[in-house]
């Protein structure tokens, strides 16, 4: 049995790990920390954990005592805490943006942030760095939008398919955090598709360090909120380079096919089929569809995920799992929640 904090663990991605990790077989919730609520028994801030038996605790770095320590803490904040995290012999797994980046420049230019930690991390999208991954003390948990844009467009970069990646993502309101604006005011939301962030949305640059690294590659992105409470729906339109314009679907499917076989949490639909969000709620699967092109070289690729379990938390445990020699899926085998 592993021992588990949780630094930060009173947002939302916070509660969906508290909510897995205490039906995980293999580990044990020791910690749970938080300033503002400390003292407070967990299902005060999260109530659909009630009789857990857990209080949240003010606790510094050095005083947990944990295998493995996920991080759920604003961006900035994490850097300040995981050096010293990682001293204690634990392994780490961030859900902030701080060790996301190769180049740290990207990181302040976007956040706006001076980034102030050396600490060496993977970016932990299973599907395609699992074997850094498991030699990993430091994992750099990606984003929301970024686990499924990225996945619904690696197999074209990867296999040098296409030149220009033009990528639309439709997200629910829980993407925006635990805290009230008037962004997500639900009169404000409600009857809404709201475009943010139209050409300069930070994750842009994520998506952009994972796709664009393939030679000659453009990325470009962007988000819309939608009236949903959980959920990321993408379409991304990428355009087929000279070499390839004469691919089929069929092929297009079959490369993707090979690419993600055997991968339990991704999910290839039959043709004719499209992702739907309430298919993936509540899960660790992110479900492909599409395999289209159409008569000007364009391909359309659909994902759905839940942008707090595969965007985030599932994924998080996923990579613990991996971290320590478990069974990849143990702790995140259910399906989505339809209706």
């Amino acid at each position: 049995m592993y021992n588990i904090a949780i630094v930060g663990a009173s947002g939302y991605t916070g509660g969906e790990l508290l909510r897995m990790l205490l039906n995980h077989p293999e580990v044990e919730i020791t910690d749970i920390t938080s300033r503002q609520y400390d003292g407070v028994e967990a299902h005060k801030i999260h109530p659909h954990i009630r009789d857990s038996g857990l209080v949240f605790k003010d606790k510094k770095p050095s005083e947990l005592d944990a295998d493995v320590v996920f991080t759920a803490t604003p961006h900035g904040a994490s850097m300040k805490i995981v050096p010293d995290l990682l001293e204690t012999g634990a392994k780490v797994i961030d859900l902030s943006g701080d060790y996301r980046y190769k180049d740290t420049a990207v990181y302040e230019k976007w956040y706006g942030i001076e980034h102030t930690s050396d600490a060496e991390a993977v970016y932990g999208l299973p599907e395609i760095y699992r074997e850094e991954i498991k030699k990993a003390e430091l994992v750099a948990n990606p984003g929301c939008f970024p686990t499924g844009a990225i996945l619904s467009s690696y197999p074209l970069v990867k296999n040098d398919l296409v030149d220009r990646i033009i990528i639309d993502s439709k997200t629910g309101v829980s993407g925006a955090g635990v805290s009230p604006s008037q962004t997500t005011h639900y009169p404000n939301i409600a009857d809404n598709v709201n475009p943010y962030k139209i050409s300069n949305h930070r994750h842009m640059s994520e998506i952009q360090q994972e796709l664009k690294g393939f030679e000659g590659v453009k990325v470009s992105f962007t988000p819309h909120l939608v009236p949903v409470i959980r959920g990321i729906q993408t379409t991304s339109h990428s355009f087929l380079n000279k070499e390839n314009e004469d691919i089929t679907g069929e092929e297009l499917r079959k490369i993707y096919e090979k690419e993600y076989d055997g991968e339990y949490f991704i999910k290839l639909m039959d043709e004719g089929e499209i992702p739907h969000l309430s298919s993936v709620r509540g899960s660790n699967f992110a479900h492909i569809g599409g395999f289209e092109i159409d008569e000007t070289g364009r391909v359309i690729m659909l994902s759905a995920i839940d942008n707090l379990v595969k965007g985030a938390s599932g994924q998080a445990i996923h990579n613990m799992n991996i971290m320590l020699g478990l069974k990849e899926s143990v702790g995140l085998e259910f399906y989505g929640l339809h209706p």
